[in-house]
Parts: C-alpha cells; structure tokens; sequence
C-alpha cells in the first residue's frame, strides 16, 4: 500500500489537514483514469453520467433534471449536450406546454454505448484495494464528511 505521505513526501499539521489533502489526491487519481478510460470511447466522465442519468430516468427529462442529478456538477451543460447530440447518443424534444423548456432522451445508440461501457466495470476496479465491508464504511464516512 502507497503511503500519501510518502507519494507527495511531505508531513501535515495534524491528521485532519492529511485527510482532507488525501481526499483531493484521490479524487484527481480517479478523474485521471476515469478520463483515461472514456477516452476510449470518445466521451468525457460527465458525458457518460448523462447517459447514465437519461438511462435510469427511463423517460424524457428536463436540462435541469439531469443537472441536479449529476455527480459532479456541469456549468457546461448545454456544451456537453451538444456534442452528445452531435454523437447521435441523445436528442432533444421541444416541450409542448412551454417552448423554452427542452427534453433530453437517450438513443438506441446511446443505450447500446452503455451497455457495452458497462460490461467492462469502469469504476469500481479502483476499489479493488478495498472489500466490501471497508468499502461501505468509506462510503459512510464520506457521507458523514459532507454531513
């Protein structure tokens, strides 16, 4: 196991400021293989949480919808869209009630994108390291993190 200490070579105040600094190490380590792995594919990690979040809504939802859903929150939404739609993997319906107000629904290729990222596990092969009950309690402490 790879000491954070020993990676950035440094000591820290106390063990709060090494955890919170540990956190950011980590969370850029897994952008950076996320962005290594969707590359392949030609889709960044936020495109791919669109998907996801289209996937599971199993119906047409609003811009809005998709961005309080998202894990890592998206200014760039509408770009992200955009090159979703350039891609033929979703596509926008005009809301009948009100004009200014767009759908977001996933394609059959969309769908077929997905399944086949799927298969091949793109996250959780970071927490190998980890079992199942630790990997639970990590969750748990994150969550109490962010209280």
């Amino acid at each position: 196991m790879t000491n954070f200490s020993d990676v950035i070579k440094s000591s820290f105040a106390n063990h709060k400021v090494k955890a919170m600094l540990n956190i950011l190490y980590t969370a850029n380590w897994i952008s950076s293989h996320q962005n290594e792995f969707f590359k392949q594919y030609g889709l960044s990690p936020q495109q791919y949480n669109i998907l996801r979040i289209l996937r599971g809504a199993k119906q047409p939802i609003k811009v809005q919808t998709i961005k309080e859903r998202m894990v890592e929150r998206a200014p760039n939404l509408t770009r992200l869209t955009d090159k979703l739609c350039d891609k033929n993997l979703i596509e926008r319906i005009p809301f009948a009630d009100d004009r200014r107000v767009v759908l977001i629904t996933i394609t059959e290729e969309g769908l077929k994108l997905l399944e086949s990222i799927t298969t091949e596990n793109p996250v959780t092969h970071l927490l190998d390291n980890l079992n199942e009950k630790e990997a639970l309690e990590l969750s748990d402490l994150l969550d109490k993190l962010r209280g």
